[in-house]
């Protein structure tokens, strides 16, 4: 089977509107939870998310260029951009029916769903935009980046919830590897910090609903009441070894297995015992030819809600036996909070970035770690360590299981 290798990132997040400023953050423990300025929250008792801030669309497109985009399809278009141009990756020069593209999400164009109901009641039918659907179409994301990029090879959108970024990648990874692309644009997107995201998963009492950024999304303390919603994208270029070498291409990592599983339980819930969680990790594990002790460090899924937390890390015991005691796993989600469709692909260049830098990010804001939670979940400091392989999970609603892969580029 073909290697497939990461030769461009780009991203918009909570941390940071660039990879390079995502990752300064990730290395240094910062926050980027704070109150809510998208919308009025006086009558929400949730008050905090993980909002993207101070982005400048217009280093990067017109105001004509997005006007009709949802802030998802925008979050992408940018994140998009930035990883093509770091992939140096000459747009003109290649054969771009081998271009491919997925992105995922687990929402797609709710502002602009809001947005038009509002205008239906206020002003009537014929004040709806004519650009409502494919404003909120999940696949408009996908396919406004192949349009952007002139991409005429497989074009999709994976819509597994929270699971989307990951899977997104580790289709694209199988499509590069089976043959079937060259090169793949992939990665997940995500804006639902609006009135009606926040209030669907506040009733579902989801969402953690107190003031204090610091104490808001803690994965793995015992103290743990919820998650908080983040918004941005990530997306990373995928490409065919030989070809990255060919055109003498920076490489960032390898991408080496991709696990897949479902629940088939709940709607919402884990299955409680990991059994299926297990099952995706190890899949990956098989996938990648490789032993359980040899990955190193896990970005954990790590919602700090008190379900999922337990629920992974039963898992990571059940698929790594022994060899859980020895690993690292974190979860960045305390720093970026839960991008939703998008962490996936955030937290799997967060895992690239700490191959290729040595350094294991932090669970910050960790207090009083759960005794079910009793893995070394690298509390509040960050560690310097050469690590070969590491592993990204995601779980979303619907009982979607994913986890990728990833090794150290080391020529």
């Amino acid at each position: 089977m073909r290697r497939v290798v990461i030769t461009g990132m780009g991203a918009v997040t909570p941390i940071g509107n660039t990879v390079e400023q995502m990752w300064n953050s990730v290395q240094e423990g910062k926050c980027g939870i704070d109150s809510i300025t998208a919308f009025d929250t006086s009558e929400y008792r949730v008050k905090l998310a993980a909002q993207v801030k101070d982005l400048d669309v217009e280093q990067y497109f017109t105001k004509r260029d997005v006007k009709f985009n949802d802030r998802f399809t925008v979050f992408a278009r940018v994140a998009a951009k930035q990883a093509i141009a770091d992939s140096l990756l000459d747009l003109e020069a290649i054969d771009r029916n081998q271009l491919g593209v997925i992105v995922g999400s687990g929402i797609g164009g709710l502002a602009s769903i809001e947005n038009a109901k509002d205008n239906l009641n206020d002003k009537g039918p014929t004040r709806i935009s004519p650009f409502f659907i494919p404003m909120t179409l999940i696949n408009l994301a996908a396919g406004s980046v192949a349009i952007d990029a002139g991409a005429n090879g497989h074009c999709s959108s994976i819509v597994t919830a929270c699971a989307a970024g990951t899977d997104a990648i580790g289709v694209a990874f199988q499509k590069i590897r089976d043959g079937y692309a060259t090169w793949m644009i992939a990665g997940g997107s995500e804006a639902s910090i609006t009135p009606l995201g926040v209030a669907g998963f506040m009733v579902m009492r989801a969402l953690h609903e107190g003031d204090d950024p610091h104490h808001a999304s803690i994965p793995f303390d015992e103290n743990r009441s919820g998650f908080v919603m983040g918004e941005g994208s990530a997306i990373v270029v995928l490409e065919e070894l030989s070809s990255a070498l060919a055109r003498n291409a920076k490489i960032y990592g390898e991408i080496v297995g991709y696990g897949t599983t479902c629940d088939a339980n709940h709607i919402t819930a884990p299955l409680e015992d990991g059994s299926m969680g297990a099952m995706a990790m190890t899949l990956a594990i098989k996938d990648a030819n490789l032993l359980p002790s040899q990955v190193d460090y896990i970005n954990a899924h790590g919602t700090s809600t008190p379900l999922n937390d337990k629920t992974e890390t039963l898992a990571v015991k059940r698929a790594f036996g022994d060899h859980a005691q020895q690993l690292w796993m974190s979860s960045t989600k305390a720093m970026t909070g839960h991008m939703l469709g998008a962490s996936g692909a955030v937290e799997a260049i967060i895992s690239i970035k700490a191959l290729q830098e040595g350094f294991i990010p932090a669970t910050i804001n960790l207090v009083n770690q759960d005794p079910l939670c009793d893995l070394d979940v690298v509390a509040n400091v960050g560690r310097k360590k050469d690590i070969h392989y590491a592993m990204s999970n995601s779980l979303g609603f619907g009982g979607h299981n994913a986890s990728i892969v990833l090794k150290k580029w080391e020529g």
